[in-house]
């Protein structure tokens, strides 16, 4: 998650319910959305996991494991950030302490970096798939292997982790809590080089590969579907093969689901900073933080519409949550023989 930017000032006490007699409703409304919210994440994620875990059909294609990272940090924010603003939007203040404050900003933004580097890496992938059919269909040795991406979800985990450390550690401000967004920041507004740093090692690589391989598939099925001659015809017929797979609309929507959910926050913090003026505006840091973080459950309804894999696999999970003969009942249904 983008950490805040603009300082807001010192921490003001407890609401006082006295002064504001709508307090109350605007507090158990607020309470009542961070509750849902964090509902709506955790059972949309653990289902994505359960499902890709139980049916091993999912195993096949690399682009899973990436699928399955994400929900993993989806899952955690869910788990660990989302529940610990539900008291503080009641009572308008933080009274967890100064050090699980950190933890929590250290984890939304370290979460939120796993993500932006997981769509990288998706990007990358369909990327492989299209600019090499033959190697990434035939030869996957050479091109995508299973132990390679997970060896790539490790490296994202480990290093996000390292990088979003030194604030954790002491370097520079502490983490606050912010009354409006009613959540834990931490403030990179005073750690400029760090800040910038920061940016040009997640995002700059990130943008940049998912703009490029993501223009050059869309450019690819242009070329395809334009009917430009391609002389070899076994590079011809396993590209328009896998051109034809859904994972890369899915994949594509997703990332751009991810990127236009915080693009509204993004935007209004970036005015606040250059401009030097906070919005006063009742309910809108929050409402565009908590849309934000929104994203962690949109995963679950754009795998249901665009990923016919996905729906087999709930279909078999739902199917072998009362039926003990899962893996002849997987093999009916992917068309396939138990002996495979």
């Amino acid at each position: 998650m983008p950490s805040r930017a603009v300082s807001r000032g010192p921490i003001i006490g407890e609401v006082s319910m006295a002064d504001n007699p709508f307090a109350t409703f605007e507090s158990l409304t607020q309470a009542g959305i961070i509750a849902v919210i964090g509902v709506a994440i955790i059972i949309s994620n653990l289902l994505i996991i359960v499902a890709f875990l139980n049916f091993k059909g999912l195993s096949n294609e690399v682009i899973n494991y990436y699928l399955l990272s994400l929900a993993v940090a989806d899952l955690l924010c869910g788990v660990f950030v989302v529940p610990l603003s539900i008291y503080p939007a009641i009572t308008g203040r933080w009274m967890f302490g100064d050090l699980m404050c950190r933890l929590v900003g250290y984890l939304e933004v370290t979460l939120w970096s796993i993500s932006v580097y997981t769509f990288m890496w998706i990007s990358v992938d369909r990327y492989l798939a299209v600019r090499k059919p033959l190697r990434y269909e035939t030869v996957s040795l050479t091109v995508q292997t299973r132990t390679r991406s997970q060896c790539w979800m490790v490296f994202t985990w480990v290093s996000a982790a390292m990088l979003c450390c030194p604030p954790l550690l002491g370097y520079k401000k502490d983490a606050s809590f912010d009354k409006e967004t009613l959540i834990c920041m931490l403030d990179w507004g005073t750690t400029y080089a760090y800040t910038a740093t920061l940016a040009m090692l997640i995002l700059g690589p990130s943008v940049i590969s998912i703009v490029h391989n993501y223009w050059y598939i869309f450019a690819m099925k242009r070329k395809l579907n334009s009917g430009v001659p391609i002389h070899d015809k076994e590079y011809a017929t396993a590209l328009a093969e896998n051109l034809a797979n859904p994972s890369h609309w899915m994949s594509f929507v997703m990332v751009t689901t991810f990127w236009l959910s915080w693009a509204p926050y993004t935007g209004i913090r970036m005015y606040e900073y250059f401009t030097d003026q906070e919005l006063k505006m009742p309910m809108l840091h929050f409402g565009m933080v908590w849309v934000g973080i929104l994203n962690s459950f949109w995963k679950v309804i754009i795998l249901v519409s665009l990923s016919p894999q996905f729906r087999l696999a709930l279909r078999i999970l739902c199917l072998t949550a009362c039926c003990r003969s899962k893996g002849r009942l997987q093999a009916a249904l992917v068309e396939l023989d138990n002996d495979d």
